[in-house]
């Protein structure tokens, strides 16, 4: 019969080949940082990783959960973070970098108008054959740049989408309600949304006229370069 030391010795061995064994996150190209790594109280629900969006599951090019930008995006975000914190606030990604390879999944789903899984939830009053006419989808994305992220506002340390600030809509909906000067939106919705322009206005972002949750640093560093390797 072994002793305890031998057991508690062959459970250490154990624990230290699970951990050889785990695969290691791949390395970023240059200029790339992970954005949980570089701010951890970040909070995440990255959509493309999932199947909770307009296509209605995972996205070629999102082989992991995680959000990457480049380093100046990510420098940036960091300062809003620290400043929404001082209001109990924090920062939320639903998307940051995305592959070439996401956006050509999106043209081919909006070719087939046949599928519309999702049409309930993400473009209930939108023909899917007018997607690119009306700017929704695109052949190219700001996102495979590096430096353009989507991103609600949140309760720091908490989780689940009841938690996130009421922003009117949810994340990706194709309407006009989720222009970020809706006047359909309550009192309380716009400010919600003037307060997230505002503070990432203050670092360096831009937004976008047609989705509240969008902004692109005004100074990134890779403006001609759409980059496609994986999200792992």
């Amino acid at each position: 019969m072994k002793s305890w030391r031998s057991y508690a010795f062959t459970l250490y061995l154990c624990s230290i080949a699970a951990v050889l064994a785990a695969p290691a996150a791949a390395p970023l190209p240059d200029g790339f940082v992970d954005l949980q790594q570089a701010i951890p109280t970040i909070q995440l629900d990255m959509r493309y990783y999932g199947n909770h969006n307009f296509i209605g599951e995972r996205i070629d090019g999102y082989l992991a959960p995680r959000a990457l930008l480049t380093y100046q995006a990510a420098e940036a975000l960091k300062g809003a973070q620290q400043e929404l914190a001082a209001f109990g606030l924090g920062l939320k990604i639903f998307d940051a970098y995305r592959p070439q390879r996401a956006v050509a999944h999106f043209v081919r789903w909006a070719e087939d108008v046949n599928d519309t899984r999702m049409k309930a939830e993400f473009y209930p009053e939108v023909d899917k054959h007018i997607l690119f006419q009306e700017g929704y989808i695109a052949r190219k994305s700001g996102h495979s740049r590096g430096s353009t992220v989507d991103l609600t506002l949140a309760p720091l340390n908490a989780s689940g989408p009841t938690a996130e600030l009421d922003m009117g809509t949810g994340f990706d909906l194709f309407s006009p309600l989720s222009w970020p000067d809706s006047p359909a939106m309550t009192l309380s919705q716009r400010a919600h949304r003037l307060l997230l322009r505002t503070v990432m206005e203050k670092y360096g972002f831009k937004p976008y006229d047609k989705e509240w949750w969008h902004f692109t640093l005004i100074n990134e560093p890779f403006p001609d370069t759409y980059f496609n390797f994986p999200v792992q």
